[in-house]
């Protein structure tokens, strides 16, 4: 403030003189305090002056003297800025205040809300008006403002049901779940002011002018227990020992009244941050061992208590614990138990939701079942998948892998048991329980027994039905049949095959091949999958059921190498171990690639997607089988093309020759170390004729022990190299015989004259060997042909190539033209179809037509001399 006006007001009622002496007496004295004060005591100096101006100003004095004089336009804008900080100076309110003020607001905001009809916000707002209270709450009573907004709230909402049901016109979906949260929220919090709400109806006015307040209990948050009133008999236990606390140190206690509330609170606050699952999962024990507990609160309970289990394993990478799993799969086979003794109780899904926490449901009139939401074949699903989690991330070398998978029994168990149930479900026609969940859980228990052999499943199902009561039997697959596991795939496969369609159907197709291929029935297995025609339509499925059909494949070709049939197990296994990717395309390994540009997502689902190892193909054995192969195919095709160089050169197996020719180039061969070196070595004898010893080097190979009858399969192997040897001698050594005795044969090759006589009549009648066999003196007889020499041979080899160049040019030039015949012909008529036509027969002149005139039809015959004696 200035000094000026500060002056002029102490000295208002003196003299000018005095007036002037105290102006300059107190300019000085300033001046002197204004160096040895501190800012604060000059702010309290000008407060002083403020309200000594302001109180002279009340008492309506005037100013006199020379003060009126001394007056400047910086003291009216310093009056300017004090009236108008009188103007700006706000009440000091309590925090009390504030906070009723906040939720007068939030008030405002619900009543807003209510007028135009958004839920979405008058969710928020109860929310918040629900956090505001608990703040509010003095001495246990609840504001008559929050009392109102709340009792006014349930009724508005109570006419807007009301009026949704008889309106044809629906809500938007997020109105209608706005809606439905104040819907479950508004009644379970009205329940704790019910005395006030009533009083507040009853009376509306004299309510809110009443002085008193009716005392409310505190409201409890979502995330926290209540605590109910506890018992004498529960109160006398816990003074002998400890009891269970909440966060705020209060004992907890658990009746069978408030089991489904303690269930609300968890369900509600699943999935949210800070939340101890462990912690859920221990007051779900607890409320499971609370008696007497009704089958319906059974249910529930379980129900919650393993999705919350499985919630420990839900994160990207991260398995289920082995003992929460383990503990899932008995609170799974318990609510199977009570569901096959409570049988007015059914579990399915769409059933409603039952809201009212304070009073259990009943059976409806007219119906006889009570229906409690939710999927049992989902859990079993879910399960199974945490079971098939937790063998990928177990090391399968070690005894842990093999303890883990002793639970599959069990998991078994509780499929079928799961079955038998929905097989139950399905005979009430009532209860509209869809098809494809009894296909879901039937297509689960044939994913278990496809890739075992039949001694395995029928120890299965051996304990699987000492699991129910004698009583029990399944529609499906009948006791009676379940100790052959041949009857079991095909009843299961033919099943889904008959009441499903897309994945499921394929599925069940692909795992009946597999069964049949591994006990080795291999037509049956064959002509299935032709007749599926599953190889023309696999891509558009999805990759789990490719990988499927990739195993399939593989299984059906080890089957007919089992049964000997070398061209058909190499035909079959050429598309998977000709590419190189088999660990990928089995799904039995990432195949690391130097170059490729794989995103963290797509390696982390592609791991997610890989095999158990107990599932696994032996890959070594797999490589075997196909290099085993395309050597007795591909030796004797060799000797072939290098006798005869009119044999247009064909290649079966690409892999197989460039590991072969990689083998002839090395300087230096040492002993083989591995199977692809003794399958290698073995060719280079089998090549040279000495079939004993690329024998010994195939029979030598230990992979072989892991097959079944071992013994067997190198006797047929013995066999084929004998018979292919064989071929390659003969190819290899024709040109140089003009007869050769059968006998010469059987005795070189150790084979019956018989066998050796039917090898040879099967290459003549094939155009194989320009021969003839002398059946009356049991020699071949070798026909001369026209011997080429090597000069002639490269001729023609430069003339086949000089053709396929020619053929490829006019492709392209058709391709470049587009059919236009005449576009590079010269004026003289003298272009391609001349050429072609004189030189190269029909061929060249049909596709330029030089020739301008065309016959009827759209055809053109140009064919040389031939041709103008046609025209002629």
């Amino acid at each position: 403030m200035s000094r000026f006006f500060r002056g002029g007001d102490d000295s208002s009622t003196d003299s000018s003189s005095e007036e002037e002496e105290v102006y300059t007496s107190e300019e000085e004295e300033e001046k002197v305090q204004a160096e040895d004060e501190s800012s604060s005591e000059e702010e309290s100096d000008e407060e002083e002056s403020d309200e000594e101006s302001s109180s002279d100003e009340e008492e309506g004095t005037k100013k006199k003297g020379a003060s009126r004089f001394l007056q400047s336009d910086d003291e009216s804008e310093e009056e300017e800025e004090e009236q108008s900080d009188d103007e700006a100076t706000t009440k000091v309110k309590s925090a009390k205040d504030k906070r009723f003020d906040e939720l007068e607001s939030t008030i405002s905001q619900i009543q807003n809300g209510q007028k135009i009809n958004d839920w979405s916000l008058i969710a928020n707002e109860f929310d918040k008006l629900n956090r505001q209270v608990v703040k509010l709450q003095d001495g246990s009573k609840a504001p008559k403002s929050y009392i109102k907004a709340i009792a006014d709230l349930e009724d508005f909402m109570n006419e807007t049901l009301a009026k949704q049901k008889v309106t044809p016109k629906k809500m938007n979906a997020t109105n209608a779940r706005g809606l439905n949260a104040v819907k479950q929220r508004i009644r379970k919090n009205n329940k704790e002011y019910q005395t006030q709400i009533d009083a507040y109806r009853k009376d509306a006015d004299a309510f809110m002018e009443s002085d008193d307040e009716v005392a409310a209990p505190k409201v409890v948050s979502k995330v926290r227990f209540e605590a109910p009133v506890v018992s004498a008999e529960q109160q006398e236990e816990d003074d002998k020992g400890f009891s269970t606390v909440d966060s705020r140190g209060k004992v907890v206690q658990y009746t069978p009244e408030s089991i489904l509330k303690h269930l609300r609170a968890i369900i509600e606050s699943r999935g949210k941050k800070n939340t101890d699952r462990l912690e859920q999962i221990k007051v779900m024990e607890t409320l499971n061992k609370v008696v007497p507990i009704t089958p319906y609160q059974k249910i529930r309970v379980l129900q919650t208590l393993i999705s919350a289990r499985f919630d420990l394993g839900a994160g990207g990478a991260a398995q289920m614990p082995l003992d929460q799993w383990k503990a899932a799969e008995r609170d799974l086979a318990s609510l199977l138990e009570i569901l096959e003794k409570e049988k007015d109780h059914v579990v399915v899904e769409g059933a409603e939701e039952w809201d009212d926490d304070d009073k259990l449901p009943t059976i409806p009139e007219g119906e006889k079942y009570l229906k409690v939401p939710g999927s049992v074949v989902s859990l079993i699903e879910r399960l199974d998948d945490e079971l098939t989690r937790s063998l990928q991330a177990i090391d399968p070398h070690t005894s842990e892998y093999i303890d883990r998978l002793t639970d599959e029994g069990s998991l078994y168990n509780t499929i079928f048991r799961g079955l038998l149930y929905y097989e139950h479900l399905r005979k009430d026609v009532s209860l509209e329980v869809p098809q494809e969940s009894l296909n879901r859980i039937i297509q689960r228990r044939l994913d278990h027994v496809y890739y075992k052999p039949a001694q395995v499943v029928k120890i299965l199902e051996e304990n699987a039905w000492k699991q129910v009561s004698a009583e029990a039997d399944s529609e499906i697959t009948p006791r009676s049949q379940s100790g052959d596991a041949g009857k079991l795939i095909n009843i299961l496969s033919n099943y889904l095959f008959e009441n499903s369609e897309g994945i499921i159907r394929a599925r069940a197709m692909l795992c009946q091949i597999y069964f049949l291929a591994l006990h080795d029935e291999y037509y049956k297995s064959r002509d299935l999958m032709l007749t599926s025609h599953l190889q023309e339509t696999i891509a558009n499925f999805d990759i789990a059921t490719q990988i499927l059909y990739n195993r399939t494949l593989v299984q059906v070709g080890l089957c007919a190498f089992r049964k000997g049939l070398v061209y058909d197990a190499q035909n079959t296994l050429q598309e998977i171990c000709g590419s190189g990717r088999q660990k990928e395309l089995l799904a039995q390994g990432v195949m690391i690639q130097r170059y490729s540009q794989v995103t963290p997502e797509q390696e982390r689902l592609e791991k997610q997607r890989q095999l158990p190892f107990h599932m696994h193909i032996n890959l070594e054995l797999l490589e075997c089988v196909y290099l085993t192969c395309s050597m007795l195919l591909e030796i004797p095709l060799l000797a072939q093309t290098g006798s005869s160089p009119d044999v247009k050169k064909r290649i079966i197996s690409k892999t197989y020759r460039r590991m072969l020719e990689y083998h002839e180039r090395q300087i230096f061969t040492g002993p083989p170390e591995n199977t692809r070196d003794h399958v290698m070595q073995a060719s280079k004898a089998l090549a040279a004729g000495e079939w004993k010893k690329a024998t010994d080097f195939i029979h030598s190979i230990k992979i072989w022990d892991l097959m079944p009858n071992t013994e067997g399969i190198k006797t047929m192997l013995a066999k084929q190299i004998q018979e292919e040897g064989l071929r390659t001698y003969l190819f290899t050594y024709a040109p140089f015989y003009d007869t050769l005795a059968i006998a010469t044969l059987s005795s070189m090759f150790e084979l019956d004259s018989r066998k050796v006589s039917a090898v040879v009549s099967k290459m003549i009648s094939h155009e194989e060997l320009a021969a003839a066999l002398d059946q009356v003196t049991e020699t071949v007889i070798f026909r001369k042909g026209v011997e080429l020499s090597r000069l002639q041979s490269l001729a023609l080899t430069l003339s086949d190539k000089a053709s396929s160049l020619i053929e490829t040019n006019e492709r392209t030039l058709e391709q470049k033209t587009q059919g236009s015949a005449n576009a590079f012909s010269r004026k003289d008529n003298r272009g391609g179809g001349q050429r072609g036509g004189g030189q190269r027969g029909g061929r060249g002149g049909a596709r330029t037509g030089g020739n301008p005139q065309r016959q009827a039809g759209g055809t053109q015959f140009t064919g040389g001399a031939l041709g103008n004696a046609v025209r002629g």
